[in-house]
């Protein structure tokens, strides 16, 4: 067999995953799923570094420029588009976008840095406070995204006077482009792998010291490629339900389908990673699925409660689009605008 090259991706024909396992060991798999290749997942999660450079006597530098910040950043101006074009048709100023994705952006670091400090890493925490900031070490959490945005778009909705559940409703399809980014940003960086396996997709990770089998990259589940794949189905879906009734579209369904349709896919998907973090191990259901349960409820809930408000059924937004000057704040608590839909 030739030696895989490092920073290459290559595809290694074997037989099993018990080839990469030292011979005093053994790994139980299936024998009726014949492993006919996997790819060598030796990706540099570093796309470029920048400098060193020196000033004034002091060496500053380098600054790596890396795949999944560039990710990670990447939803925020896709999402400009796909929210820009979503108001023009709904007839709100696209100047509202540029507001609100100060408001998520915010949100979102936010959000994902404390929830991954306070759900997984809070000993951490207690230790060094400080730690917290420390975001180029690495740590976010989806659940705690999950739980900021909420809260940055009543924020924004209080204060300029749209629905709360209409602002949600419509910035969810960003959100599945960002799970598509973000699963793109965690396998570059090989991490967030899948369990043992013999398909004939797997993918060896050797960046993944913290998940080698007795100091051996086995065969694993891509299950990065397999969150990224469904988030793209879920913006497609979501998409399409939105194009069907624009602004009558039932005010939470969006939202509630978001939910109920991602943590699912959440909860079962978790059966195929490994434990993240050692707390995890033994338990019946890891962290991930047990954060996924509570919004699961809430989506299954906000289907139910779709469009049954006879005073506000399909939400509100200040309908502005063509105006010469551009949308001004309103005073938080106002009344909703006169363009409200009934």
């Amino acid at each position: 067999m030739v030696a895989p090259v490092p920073g290459r991706l290559d595809v290694l024909p074997m037989r099993s995953p018990q080839d990469f396992v030292p011979s005093n060991h053994h790994l139980v798999l299936s024998p009726m799923l014949p492993v006919l290749a996997a790819v060598w997942w030796n990706v540099n999660p570093i796309l470029h570094s920048f400098g060193p450079w020196t000033v004034a006597g002091y060496e500053l530098g380098p600054i790596p420029l890396r795949w999944y910040g560039l990710l990670f950043m990447l939803p925020f101006v896709l999402g400009t588009f796909l929210t820009t074009h979503i108001y023009r048709a709904e007839r709100v100023s696209p100047q509202w976008v540029e507001v609100l994705t100060i408001y998520v952006l915010i949100g979102t670091i936010v959000g994902a840095r404390l929830g991954h400090m306070l759900f997984y890493d809070l000993q951490a925490l207690q230790a060094d406070p400080l730690v917290v900031f420390k975001i180029w070490q690495g740590g976010l959490a989806s659940h705690g995204a999950t739980i900021a945005l909420p809260l940055a778009c009543w924020l924004f909705a209080r204060r300029h006077r749209f629905d709360y559940l209409w602002v949600l409703d419509r910035l969810v399809l960003v959100v599945a482009l960002a799970g598509v980014c973000i699963r793109t940003g965690n396998l570059m960086n090989s991490e967030i792998g899948g369990k043992p396996t013999s398909v004939p997709w797997a993918f060896l990770f050797p960046r993944d010291t913290a998940h080698l089998l007795h100091g051996v990259a086995v065969p694993r589940h891509p299950t990065q490629i397999y969150e990224a794949l469904f988030c793209v189905f879920l913006l497609g879906l979501l998409y399409w339900t939105w194009n069907r009734t624009r602004e009558r579209t039932p005010r939470g369904q969006l939202l509630g389908l978001f939910l109920v349709l991602l943590f699912i896919q959440r909860f079962l998907g978790e059966y195929l990673k490994e434990n993240q973090v050692a707390f995890e191990n033994g338990r019946l259901l890891n962290q991930g699925q047990l954060l996924s349960i509570p919004c699961i409820v809430i989506g299954i809930w906000l289907l139910w409660r779709a469009g049954k408000d006879p005073e506000n059924p399909y939400g509100y937004a200040p309908r502005d689009l063509g105006q010469e000057e551009g949308p001004q704040p309103a005073q938080a608590g106002g009344p909703p605008p006169a363009g409200r839909p009934r």
